[in-house]
């Protein structure tokens, strides 16, 4: 787990050596242990190291490979011993004990088609000494960034927008992105950011630079693969099938060199995470699997006692942490500036002192439950895509069944919800005149929200609604979260649901199996009986480190009302007179976003064109 850096200069002149390193050193959090450079007739290399496999001076970047190939790489094939085994088959040899030297193998061996090999997260760039080619690749969910922009004659990229800001003569915020991120609270769903000009190699994708005429083609190499066979499955078999998956995917990510720990929310994902996790690491080390909590000081969305039964049932060592509203307060600054784009939501600086006390605790990989509720159906509003797909395979009754067995064993699950996510998901225009009346302040509108046209379409089949969450309107913004607050504290993390296998056997899952009697998530819970406490397991209610927002809000709302007040950008794109009148009565999740995007602004310094 590194940071990269990129320059291609288009008019064949050395890069200037300063001008790399200051790029560089603007992610050194990425990478304390090492970095490194490369230098080509027309373009450079910069890497920054966080040493994870193969602590040893054999692991340093850029790596070179047969005099041939030289590598900038961030991320871990996990399955790099099985590609090592094989690729020594063929002949191969290797120096280190890395997955980098893995990598560099494997293009050699298998050239584009490598990446299809791979299983576990990246983000890199390959240079071809033959071919003159710079090779980019972007893991299949897009968990390790890779922003890119082109300006002055040159192709710059690199692992975090701050990067590539420095050579663009002002930060324009992106308005079409803004205002959609108002609006509707999207944020990651397309390829540009929330700066002009500055864009993200889509997931599932490589970019293949050409050095002779400075062209480039942005290829997509994978699709997630619905298997019908597994669709077929009793629920016996879809039990045993995605346990088995979900056990080789923890396993996985419990390869390393230095600590692992995981984040333990109390809820069914990191509670299943950890208590697998737990069990094989406690038999192979001498020390106990850690585990962090962030804990809530409002009871209502308080997990610590969830956490605490599943930790000692697994023999965890639980480390909790509970900021307050003037932590809280202390910490917006750093937390928007490592965000480097508007959040939508506060539970994101839970996350950020989740990582800060890894980071004290000394846990430099940690493991986490990110994309359980995507692939298994874990959010409510889900459901009426299930209950279409229920009825156009099994008939109405077993339809109206589910909906009546989701509101007995789902404590949120109220007919009004059922209503309202229907009503929203099939009629995408209702959703519109709803969220154009709740922002009636704004100046500028979008008016198409071809967003909202997608996941309309997408509702009335689950396959294409779950891809839909996980390419576009869900996961790439949680993924985001998780990459830039970890690497703000030199942490990588680790997503065992989002493993492809794991990931592509849960979507094959029948959705009656997914959702079973009213029970999200049933495969899930299934799987892990006999490993976490039944209370856990059967728990109803849904949180995953939910912030005290109450007292928050309380502590900063002053603050908040004054920044939306003083914004340019907010200025430009809303009646401030209607929205001000309108303030009080706003929702908080609406007044976050407002305030987000003035202190935002005021970081970064950004205008608006």
């Amino acid at each position: 787990m590194c940071g990269i850096s990129g320059i291609i200069d288009k008019v064949n002149h050395k890069i200037d050596s300063n001008i790399l390193k200051d790029m560089n050193d603007k992610i050194t959090h990425r990478g304390p242990d090492d970095e490194g450079f490369y230098f080509g007739d027309n373009f450079a290399f910069g890497h920054r190291r966080l040493s994870i496999l193969d602590l040893s001076q054999d692991g340093h970047q850029p790596m070179h490979f047969n005099d041939r190939y030289t590598i900038i790489y961030n991320g871990e094939v996990y399955n790099y011993l099985e590609l090592r085994k094989e690729l020594k088959k063929e002949g191969y040899s290797f120096q280190s004990s890395s997955d980098t030297e893995v990598i560099l193998a494997s293009y050699d061996k298998w050239g584009e088609e490598c990446v299809n090999k791979f299983n576990g997260m990246w983000s890199f760039a390959i240079y071809d000494k033959t071919k003159n080619t710079i090779f980019c690749s972007r893991d299949r969910f897009g968990i390790k960034p890779f922003y890119y922009t082109e300006i002055n004659k040159k192709f710059i990229f690199g692992s975090e927008i701050k990067q590539l800001l420095e050579f663009r003569p002002k930060n324009i915020v992106n308005k079409s992105i803004l205002i959609d991120y108002i609006v509707t609270r999207f944020e990651d769903y397309n390829n540009d950011t929330f700066f002009e000009g500055i864009k993200r190699l889509p997931q599932s994708h490589n970019l293949i630079y050409d050095l002779n005429n400075h062209s480039y083609e942005i290829k997509k190499y994978y699709q997630i693969s619905f298997n019908d066979d597994i669709e077929n499955y009793t629920l016996d078999e879809s039990v045993k099938r995605y346990k088995s998956e979900l056990e080789r995917a923890v396993e996985y990510r419990l390869r390393s060199d230095v600590k692992v720990g995981t984040c333990l929310s109390g809820g069914l994902d990191s509670s299943s995470v950890a208590s697998i996790a737990a069990k094989k690491y406690n038999q192979e080390s001498e020390k106990r699997f850690t585990a962090i909590h962030v804990k809530s000081s409002e009871k209502s969305t308080d997990e610590s006692y969830y956490a605490n039964i599943v930790a000692k049932n697994a023999d965890i060592n639980l480390v909790i942490t509970e900021p307050t509203p003037i932590e809280l307060k202390s910490s917006i600054n750093e937390v928007i500036y490592t965000q480097e784009e508007p959040f939508a939501y506060m539970d994101v600086f839970m996350q950020y002192f989740v990582m800060k006390k890894a980071k004290e605790e000394g846990c430099t990989v940690m493991l986490d439950g990110q994309g359980g509720d995507e692939t298994l159906l874990g959010y409510g509003k889900y459901y009426p895509s299930m209950y279409y797909s229920i009825f156009k395979k099994e008939g109405l009754l077993l339809a109206f069944k589910s909906i009546f067995n989701s509101r007995k064993n789902n404590s949120k699950m109220r007919m009004s919800w059922i209503l309202k996510y229907t009503l929203g998901s099939f009629f995408p225009n209702i959703r519109k005149k709803y969220l154009k009346f709740k922002t009636s302040f704004m100046k500028k509108n979008n008016n198409t929200f071809s967003i909202l046209n997608k996941i309309g379409n997408s509702y009335f089949n689950i396959r294409d609604l779950q891809t839909l969450e996980i390419y576009s309107t869900n996961l790439p913004l949680l993924l985001r979260y998780e990459d830039k607050n970890s690497m703000r504290h030199s942490i990588e993390t680790r997503l065992p649901f989002i493993d492809y296998k794991t990931l592509e056997t849960a979507l094959s899952i029948n959705s009656k199996h997914k959702v079973h009697n009213g029970w999200s998530k049933f495969i899930l819970r299934q799987s892990v009986i006999g490993v976490i406490p039944e209370e856990a397991i059967w728990r109803k209610n849904k949180l995953g480190f939910n912030p005290p927002e109450l007292s928050w809000f309380n502590e900063i709302s002053n603050d908040m009302e004054a920044a939306v007040r003083d914004s340019s950008i907010l200025s430009e794109i809303c009646n401030m007179k209607k929205l001000m009148s309108k303030y009080s009565k706003m929702h908080n999740h609406l007044k976050w976003r407002l305030y987000n995007i003035a202190m935002w602004e005021k970081i970064y310094d950004v205008k608006i064109s």
